[in-house]
């Protein structure tokens, strides 16, 4: 299956799963988990959800993978990049983007989609890493940002 066809499942199958579920903890974990499943080759696949308790800073949510970074301040590194800007982070090669953090020296290609609640106030970054260079596209980008806003917005 090709993988626009994947993320077409996968969001079908997370409308199903989370209809009526509110929690956003829940539906957080619920997303990584199914998108970690679908695409068993990416290492990281989680959240950095924005600490209401400091401005400015990202801290770790529901992930799967290898440890994450616990803290990430916004405008640092690809993470904190998207939380910036507000715009998607398409990384080819981590090694090339000015100020990367390496949470896990085996990443080398990164998406990261800002996550907005319906006011459009950014509550998280959704984070995929993967061990090999040039794996996301636009068609990952645009898959998940759909995603995001049918599950967040």
């Amino acid at each position: 299956m090709d993988k626009v066809a994947l993320y077409t499942q996968v969001q079908k199958e997370l409308l199903s799963i989370l209809e009526g579920e509110e929690n956003l903890t829940a539906r957080m974990a619920t997303v990584a988990c199914l998108l970690a499943q679908a695409f068993p080759g990416n290492i990281w696949t989680g959240f950095y959800v924005v600490d209401p308790d400091t401005p400015q800073e990202l801290v770790v949510g529901p992930y799967q993978g290898t440890l994450g970074c616990l803290r990430i301040p916004f405008g640092k590194g690809v993470c904190g990049t998207a939380a910036a800007t507000g715009q998607t982070q398409l990384v080819v090669n981590v090694h090339d983007f000015p100020g990367h953090i390496a949470c896990d020296s085996r990443s080398v290609s990164e998406i990261v989609v800002p996550v907005t609640n319906k006011a459009g106030e950014l509550i998280a970054v959704l984070d995929i890493d993967h061990p090999e260079a040039g794996q996301f596209d636009e068609r990952d980008a645009d898959a998940l940002w759909a995603l995001v806003k049918v599950v967040f917005g």
